[in-house]
């Protein structure tokens, strides 16, 4: 393993996302539209307050859980990869492009898997037809697969193979196993053409994908100065006009090829090139990004493209607490499973940090800023302020988060804060339907250690608070007055509440007289604890993205009709079981109560240990006046059931307790069910709602409390 493996695996991302932003907004347009309305590419062509979800990400992160879900080995299966397809993807909106049966590859593949075609046949050409095979979309979810295998192209290329396969085939196939032994290529080679040869040596030498991209080299040592000229002949020869489909994967592929070779090694020229092709610009840039993040390091990209990303990183799974992430915890999971795969210990450094599971903001990572933000009270006043990765102080590792305001004025409160759940204004626009569930929630701590610099004169107080975007208000921890040059450590648990939606988690400095500029600096944040809240559903909100992306707050959905209706949370849906969620993944004992009103139809349930669409437990109301649990393992299965007469238009309190593989079920206070799963249980996961056949459900409340 690399000495330097997490840092590159980090570089990687950044590179990544940099590259789907730049594409992000110009994706489809051609050539000539961009350089009429841009000339030579610089820089970012558009500013966003946060860029939204994007398929190019969604399918890195989420694809890999496949090793964490079943095994890390290459022992892993292509059946096992699709249904973590449908595990973490929603059903028919967000996530991919849902463009139709025959049309979009990835949507085909889903409704095959769907419908119990599993992996490899559910992407194959034998199914599908090349056209549909070759789209574009085998590559542009694969940078994880290169991260994973450092300097191994062909283990890289192994897993790439099954993972593509899930929806591509042929071309379309060899396009994610030749992106994919780049990356783990560019760990180890700093020369272009070396790393594209790795590219090349696991795909067949007799492929329309080899031949496209030996021709490209050749022009490329005939040519070496123009990159321009270099767009013509791929435009030329292996144009859009050459292939069917929609975006099919040769030609995206050239101008990848073509970026590479013309960069020199330059990390800007790269991604720069790349979007000025057009093309579908997000997902050709994106997976250059990545192979040169790897490559480069982080020394390589230049800070201008890394600020406004500012660590970011939304997606749009139906796990809602992973849909607003930050790039160090993205490195870290993925450099926690190349690791395991290596057989191979990590540096002492990194060892209690790469396990990804907990919130833990270290700043370790050269420039990283755990996408903290800044705030103070009086806005107005003209404050400049910022948040920087610094070397200049640290609580533990070697570097810690910089906040600094250019001045600052007694009795005024000043904050850099984490943001823990995101609403539509945040946002410019709705790539791929984002939502939300919160990081951080009543019954949970927060701890930090800050510091002042040993110049600061005036006497500064410090506190720990929680902000709520229900009734905008801050929950605020003990204050504590800071000695300059000492870290102090500061801890909040933060009390059961109700009816509240947890929006920022930050450090707030109050000066107790005087003005001038503050300066403080921020380590070993962390988030930890269970869950203890209750949310009454005449308090939340209907958060609309557009005319179409209406979300419930708070919750993910995994199909069906959600929405508010008489102060409840309301679903349904014409056939299979519509599903909502809202909680944390790693939630793992808890006692969980929803109240449940059946309006019409004869299943109505509650979710709990959610750990996506095929992983959980229900338990509900059902036909022939019975109460039944159930385990979901890609298809409901009863565990139990017994009589129990309902109506439809009464309430009913439904309360799970889950302690290990011990569940107790209630319904109005008496047990109906106890149940121990001991065939594999699900031992996490979120809470949420659900009916089945056709039927409408209200829910008027709900709480939950960790053990």
């Amino acid at each position: 393993m690399p000495e330097d493996y997490v840092e590159r695996v980090y570089a990687g991302w950044v590179g990544k996302t940099i590259g789907v932003r730049h594409g992000g907004n110009v994706e489809g347009w051609s050539y000539e539209q961009l350089e009429r309305t841009f000339g030579e590419m610089t820089g970012y062509l558009h500013q966003f307050k946060n860029f939204a979800a994007d398929d190019d990400t969604n399918g890195p992160l989420f694809f890999l859980r496949a090793l964490e879900d079943y095994t890390h080995t290459p022992d892993i299966s292509a059946e096992q990869m699709g249904l973590t397809w449908l595990n973490y993807a929603p059903d028919g909106h967000g996530f991919y492009w849902w463009g139709g049966y025959g049309k979009s590859t990835e949507h085909t593949a889903y409704l095959n898997l769907k419908n119990g075609i599993m992996a490899p046949r559910s992407g194959s050409t034998a199914l599908n037809g090349s056209a549909v095979a070759e789209q574009i979309g085998g590559q542009i979810f694969i940078d994880a697969w290169g991260l994973i295998a450092p300097g191994n192209p062909r283990l890289a290329a192994h897993y790439a193979e099954k993972i593509a396969s899930v929806s591509h085939d042929g071309n379309g196939k060899y396009g994610g196993m030749f992106i994919a032994a780049c990356i783990a290529a560019a760990f180890a080679e700093r020369d272009i053409e070396a790393i594209i040869k790795a590219g090349l040596d696991v795909i067949p030498e007799d492929c329309e994908y080899t031949r496209m991209t030996k021709d490209v080299i050749e022009f490329y040592h005939r040519n070496p100065e123009n990159w321009r000229d270099g767009f013509k002949f791929v435009f030329d020869n292996y144009g859009y006009d050459r292939y069917p489909g929609v975006c099919h994967i040769i030609p995206n592929s050239a101008v990848i090829v073509l970026s590479l070779l013309y960069s020199r090694g330059d990390y800007s020229k790269a991604i720069n090139i790349c979007n000025m092709c057009g093309w579908d610009t997000d997902c050709n840039v994106g997976n250059v990004g990545t192979i040169m993040g790897v490559m480069v390091g982080l020394d390589g990209i230049d800070p201008s493209w890394r600020k406004p990303i500012n660590d970011f990183l939304c997606c749009s799974s139906v796990i809602g607490s992973l849909n607003a992430i930050d790039l160090p915890w993205c490195a870290q999971y993925v450099a926690d499973l190349g690791y395991r795969i290596a057989g191979s210990e990590p540096a002492e450094k990194w060892k209690p940090i790469l396990n990804g599971k907990q919130s833990h903001f270290h700043f370790e990572f050269p420039g990283s800023t755990h996408a903290f933000r800044t705030d103070w009270d009086d806005r107005s006043h003209h404050v400049t302020s910022f948040v920087e990765n610094t070397t200049e102080a640290a609580a533990s590792g070697e570097r810690s988060l910089k906040v600094v305001f250019d001045r600052s004025h007694g009795g005024q409160g000043y904050r850099a804060y984490r943001q823990t759940y995101y609403r539509p204004e945040d946002f410019n626009d709705s790539r791929y339907d984002p939502c939300f569930s919160p990081n951080l929630y009543p019954g949970q701590s927060i701890a930090a250690k800050v510091m002042l610099p040993k110049t600061e004169k005036r006497s500064i107080q410090v506190r720990l608070y929680v902000r709520d975007r229900n009734a905008d208000v801050r929950h605020y921890g003990e204050k504590t007055t800071l000695t300059p040059g000492q870290w102090t450590e500061l801890a909040y648990s933060i009390p059961a509440m109700d009816d509240v939606c947890l929006l920022e988690a930050g450090i707030e400095w109050i000066p107790e007289g005087g003005w001038g500029p503050l300066i403080a600096y921020v380590d070993d944040m962390r988030f930890a604890g269970e869950p203890d809240y209750a949310i009454d559903f005449a308090q939340e909100r209907l958060e609309k993205w557009t005319g179409t992306h209406i979300e419930v707050s708070q919750l993910t959905y995994l199909r069906g009709l959600w929405t508010l209706d008489e102060g409840k949370l309301c679903g349904s849906y014409y056939g299979e079981s519509a599903e909502s969620y809202t909680g944390d993944l790693q939630w793992k004992d808890y006692r969980y109560a929803a109240s449940v009103i059946p309006q019409s139809g004869s299943e109505h349930r509650v979710l709990f240990r959610v750990q996506g669409g095929i992983r959980s437990y229900a338990a509900g109301f059902s036909e022939g006046n019975t109460f039944r649990l159930y385990k979901n393992e890609n298809g409901y299965r009863e565990l139990a059931g017994v009589d129990f007469e309902w109506a439809c238009g009464q309430e009913y309190e439904v309360g799970i307790s889950a302690i290990g593989s011990d569940f107790e079920v209630t319904v109005n206070g008496d047990t109906v069910i106890r149940y121990k799963d001991e065939a594999a249980p699900y031992l996490n996961g979120m809470v949420g709602f659900a009916n089945d056949k056709g039927s409408r459900t209200q829910y008027s409340a709900f709480r939950v409390k960790g053990l």
